[in-house]
């Protein structure tokens, strides 16, 4: 056998010995590591961030949900949200898909211009639906009830906007409007670091108050 044939065996050899090391080391040790690590020191975060209500998990702090109707439909085929929860920001994630409504494989915002007339459109009637779900005038609804967010599943609304919704909220649930005015003061987040960003509600986190409230 000349040594051109044996340098290509040996080389072959290597190269086989080194996929075999580098397959162990970065496809099952390093994952395991991590994994075990994120487990031990961050286990809420490294399992989705769940919130859980009787053992059951509800959904995740991070992602936005719908609060709709089982057995109500608009007049286009969509589920009626319901009086008795706070409502999310509207999500425009998978567009003419299945998947809008924060029933969610994908995610990502309408993409339409700020001059756009579908998107203006679909503000006004935002607005206008939003009023009249909550009996307010059109001109108290806060930007964030009118627009999506980048990603569609936003699970955050404004300090305002779930001010807005806490009389609806309280009548559906039989429940006094002050104490749940004073759980949504109780659920106002404040700025990253005292500065960055702007105060936010959790929705979430908002409705399982609600619900604990309700069972008294």
């Amino acid at each position: 056998m000349n040594n051109s044939v044996q340098n290509t065996f040996r080389l072959l050899g290597a190269g086989l010995r080194a996929l075999l090391v580098l397959t162990v080391v970065c496809g099952v040790i390093y994952p395991l590591a991590v994994t075990g690590i994120a487990q031990a020191a961050f286990n809420d975060k490294a399992n989705g961030s769940e919130i859980k209500v009787d053992g059951k998990s509800v959904g995740s702090e991070f992602l936005g949900q719908s609060y709709n109707l089982a057995d109500k439909k608009d007049k286009d085929g969509n589920p009626l949200p319901d009086p008795q929860y706070f409502q999310p920001r509207p999500s425009a994630a998978g567009p003419n898909t299945e998947n809008t409504r924060y029933k969610l494989l994908v995610s990502g915002a309408s993409n339409l211009a700020a001059d756009s007339k579908v998107l203006l459109a679909g503000v006004e009637q935002r607005r206008a639906d939003v009023a009249a779900f909550n009996g307010v005038s059109p001109a108290s609804v806060p930007v964030d009830a009118l627009t999506a967010s980048a990603s569609g599943v936003d699970p955050h609304i404004s300090p305002d906007y779930a001010r807005l919704q806490a009389k609806r909220v309280a009548k559906a649930n039989g429940l006094p409007e002050a104490k749940v005015d004073k759980l949504v003061e109780d659920h106002v987040d404040g700025r990253i670091l005292g500065f960055m960003g702007e105060e936010h509600v959790n929705v979430l986190q908002l409705n399982v108050a609600l619900k604990k409230l309700a069972k008294g």
